[in-house]
């Protein structure tokens, strides 16, 4: 999953059974890992665990040490905001009160940059170092937030506090 995520390769997850047979998982993981270990069940577990983990917070510690690691500067950092529509049944996305106390994001209907206004979507925001594109802050959000209203409040003020342990 995190050469995946890392874009080393590009598999969707209900592929990596597939993935893994053409590879040497002896020399990648350990001797006795068979593709069919890595079917729905381990793969949704370990997404589970990352999401009470607290996703934003699992993202920002590793490129901060690897930042720290090999000498990244980190005075300038570029934050930019990209929206991503979806297809299928999300509910109607107005119980906003709701999903924000559980922690959940809306999926529903925003200012669509890809022109789909047909289309729900959500929002992920990322901030990166200006030496060496190190992306350094993660973050999904509603699919109606306006960035120009968020940028700038509490959720990216705490950034450089964060940096700073």
């Amino acid at each position: 999953m995190i050469l995946n995520g890392l874009g080393f390769i590009s598999a969707p997850l209900y592929l990596f059974e597939k993935f893994f047979s053409g590879i040497a998982r002896e020399y990648l993981l350990r001797e006795g890992i068979q593709p069919e270990d890595f079917n729905h069940e381990p793969l949704g577990r370990v997404l589970d665990k990352l999401y009470d983990a607290g996703l934003t917070e699992i993202f920002i510690r590793f490129p901060l040490s690897a930042a720290d690691r090999f000498g990244v500067k980190m005075d300038s950092f570029h934050l930019d905001s990209s929206s991503f529509h979806v297809h299928g049944d999300y509910g109607t996305g107005t119980d906003d009160e709701a999903s924000a106390q559980s922690g959940l994001i809306t999926i529903t209907y925003g200012y669509s940059r890809e022109h789909r206004p047909d289309l729900k979507q959500f929002i992920l925001d990322l901030m990166w170092s200006g030496d060496g594109d190190i992306p350094l802050y993660l973050r999904v959000a509603h699919g109606n937030e306006v960035d120009s209203a968020m940028f700038g409040t509490h959720t990216y003020g705490r950034f450089p506090q964060t940096m700073a342990n």
